[in-house]
């Protein structure tokens, strides 16, 4: 290469080292010679500074729960649980996992004074419900108690920050963070227990001894009950979202557990299977798989292979939302099904019984609940056993 075409080449390549490796090329330089910009690491700061806001202020209202369980041991001595929970109302009104209480003798619950020691006290069940594991207590300390705002998983998306609060392990008021994970997880079961679950999954630590503690979003509101984990997995927890806590506390709080409307039958959802089963030609909803002679659903004129596509006013799209919804609205209440029978539209009025304390259809996706194939353990800390979390 001649003298010439050489140092055009070195001035080319410089020039495109240069563009390349600037990190702000054409930006403004600032006052401290910088070139890059800073506007990253400044929203770092911020939401640092705001997940420690939303700890130090829940804290007080986060409690640390202990429960003797009766000849849980070896040698049939009593065995020490731990978990979590949240005060809901002044009063002392405490919301908490049940699987948390489940079987103990004593419960005592340990709260924040206002100096900021902590303080134990016994607690009364005021109710429990095993499907939902929600349990209600209630402690008498004397005064008025610090409380957290209840709102609604719908507040925060898949991505967003959450922080929870709980007792892992004995370790009082602990503080983890991380984002949600995933919204909707019908297809996990805690320990293989039937139940009314529709998890979020968060990626923040949720060890033995953090169920029943919060899930708050970035106001400092709950939106979710810490509650299980994958025990072959790391940073996989989940939450049940506060919205089903808001359901059931009302029936807890009145009848000491929870009186759920029932329809008598079994739905599934419109899989590619079942459309090809039924022959469905319109499958927008779930299809009835099966109806309890003379149960509600029965009398109402519901028929197997009926396609139910509402629900009041509301669009049913999969089977356990639909049960969910039934359930919810209660005992004595009238609801109306909208149904394809065939070509025909269909709209049927069902009044709602309660739950009779028999064994479901095993087929389906049955109103009282079918488990799924994931298998978290609980997050409570109780004494090994068949429900025992094994991390």
């Amino acid at each position: 290469m001649s003298g010439g075409r050489w140092w055009k080449g070195v001035s080319l390549a410089t020039l495109l080292c240069g563009t390349l490796g600037s990190p702000a090329w054409g930006a403004r330089r600032g006052e401290d010679g910088r070139l890059w910009v800073e506007a990253q690491q400044r929203s770092v700061r911020q939401e640092r500074s705001a997940l420690s806001q939303v700890a130090r202020a829940a804290m007080p209202a986060v409690v640390s729960i202990t429960t003797r369980q009766p000849g849980a041991g070896s040698e049939g001595e009593s065995q020490k649980g731990i978990g979590s929970g949240v005060i809901i109302h002044p009063d002392g009104y405490i919301l908490t996992s049940a699987h948390v209480i489940e079987g103990a003798e004593d419960i005592s619950i340990s709260v924040l004074s206002e100096r900021g020691y902590p303080e134990e006290f016994p607690a009364e069940v005021v109710g429990e419900d095993s499907r939902t594991d929600f349990a209600l207590l209630k402690i008498d300390t004397g005064r008025k108690l610090p409380v957290l705002k209840l709102s609604s998983a719908s507040r925060v998306e898949v991505g967003d920050w959450v922080v929870v609060i709980g007792n892992p392990f004995g370790l009082t008021h602990s503080v983890t963070a991380g984002v949600v994970s995933a919204k909707g997880r019908t297809d996990v079961t805690p320990n293989g227990r039937d139940g009314d679950f529709d998890y979020m999954q968060v990626d923040a630590s949720i060890n033995p001894g953090n169920s029943g503690g919060p899930v708050l979003d970035l106001h400092g509101d709950v939106v979710a009950i810490a509650n299980a984990v994958n025990v072959a997995g790391q940073g996989i927890g989940f939450a049940i979202p506060v919205d089903i806590a808001k359901t059931v506390v009302p029936h807890l709080r009145k009848y000491g557990r929870v009186r759920r409307g029932w329809m008598g039958m079994s739905v599934l959802d419109c899989t590619p299977e079942t459309i090809a089963a039924y022959g469905l030609a319109h499958p927008q909803g779930v299809v009835v798989s099966e109806v309890m002679d003379g149960g509600p659903a029965s009398r109402a004129g519901l028929q197997v292979g009926d396609v139910i596509e509402g629900l009041d006013t509301l669009r049913v799209e999969r089977a356990h939302k639909l049960r969910w919804q039934v359930a919810a609205r209660g005992v004595g209440h009238n609801v109306v099904l909208r149904v394809r029978r065939g070509e025909r539209p269909l709209k049927l009025r069902v009044r709602l019984e309660e739950l009779p304390g028999v064994a479901a259809p095993s087929k389906g996706s049955q109103e009282p609940g079918t488990g799924g194939s994931g298998v978290p353990g609980r997050a409570d800390g109780q004494a090994p056993g068949k429900d025992a979390l094994s991390p």
